[in-house]
């Protein structure tokens, strides 16, 4: 069950953040391809099929649009399975119209289908260095740990305090170590860089004594999650991953439909949730300026791909395709206003998804 994201793993060349922006950007449309046969591939289709019979739960996870967070790759889980929502340093509000919309109709078909959901609401941080931490957040993972609770409680007062049918669970990312943090009722918190894979079999009572209100079948369906991250921390234990925990993003994508960009470090995933949109699109350009400036990546350019999906033909397609141009147009006026200089380096990609296929399709293509 877990081929695709291993796949998607192996595709990733050492050394593709120092290709010019010319091989790096037939890379990505090269990768997106290879996803989309992937998903589409009956082994893949089973899969899904598969994990998501035994684990039905809908996963709905909260976080930033930080290249190094992939909860699929970290988790070894198959992609397709969660619904990731993503905005600079995980600052969300579920007040926000559209990302409100967006979330209750995913939490009401999980209802219709008989099936509860755990939604993640993660921030990250460095143990390693503060100031590789949270752009979002000022490097201040308190203030970042802070805004996590509040939108706990603001699910809670959407979706019911109970917890009976919408788990909200504060979950943190250490970033040098890839390891989950799960936060419980107390205060307390299950790290799971601390455990050895022989913990394994105990993780069940752990979470259980740390959220003892979990429903049963969430907390079975949280334990793959925590599995595969085990498995995945102590995999890559001891080995060199300079090039993995600081920032290295040449791209910026900026809409929806990247499941197939689920490799570390590749690019800053905005969704377009945030009313004000020009936040996060500015904050992700100065990220990729000081990556360029500190030799992380060429300064020769960068990717803008903006995406939208669409589930079917006609009006759907349309309305993707103008939402796309859209924000294709809207994120290049605010980096041409905010950072002229990187503006010039800026090779613009419109898309749209098809979501049953995943397939990327190119409307434009600007340099």
């Amino acid at each position: 069950m877990m081929g695709t994201t291993q796949a998607a793993g192996a595709a990733r060349p050492m050394q593709i953040h120092t290709r010019p922006i010319n091989e790096r950007v037939n890379w990505l449309m090269e990768l997106s391809r290879a996803y989309s046969e992937g998903f589409c591939s009956p082994s893949a289709w089973l899969a899904r099929e598969r994990y998501l019979a035994v684990h039905p739960t809908r996963i709905i996870v909260l976080k930033c649009m930080d290249g190094r967070i992939q909860i699929p790759h970290t988790t070894r889980t198959p992609l397709g399975i969660i619904y990731p929502f993503r905005n600079l340093g995980g600052i969300f509000d579920l007040g926000w119209p559209y990302l409100g919309e967006i979330l209750t109709g995913t939490v009401h078909e999980a209802t219709r289908a008989g099936h509860p959901a755990l939604m993640l609401i993660t921030y990250h941080f460095s143990r390693g260095d503060p100031s590789r931490g949270c752009a979002g957040f000022d490097c201040d993972t308190e203030a970042a740990v802070d805004h996590a609770y509040q939108i706990r409680t603001q699910a809670e007062a959407l979706f019911g305090d109970d917890h009976a049918h919408v788990y909200p669970l504060v979950c943190g990312f250490e970033t040098d170590s890839d390891a989950l943090i799960i936060h419980g009722n107390d205060g307390a918190t299950l790290d799971v860089s601390a455990l050895d894979v022989d913990d394994a079999p105990s993780l069940e009572q752990r979470v259980m004594a740390l959220c003892p209100d979990m429903p049963a079948p969430v907390c079975r369906d949280l334990l793959p999650f925590l599995e595969g991250n085990l498995a995945h921390v102590h995999s890559i234990r001891g080995v060199a991953r300079e090039l993995d925990i600081e920032h290295r993003e040449w791209a910026i994508c900026l809409g929806g439909g990247f499941d197939f960009l689920h490799v570390p470090n590749m690019a800053l995933i905005i969704g377009p949730y945030n009313p004000n949109l020009s936040e996060p699109i500015g904050t992700a350009a100065g990220i990729i300026v000081d990556n360029m400036a500190a030799g992380r990546i060429p300064d020769d350019g960068f990717l803008l791909l903006a995406s939208t999906p669409y589930q079917e033909f006609g009006v759907d397609r349309a309305r993707a395709e103008l939402k796309s141009r859209f924000l294709a147009h809207f994120a290049a006026e605010v980096i041409r206003r905010d950072h002229p200089e990187l503006a010039k380096r800026m090779t613009a990609y419109t898309a749209v998804v098809n979501w049953p296929t995943r397939r990327l399709d190119i409307l434009e293509m600007t340099s």
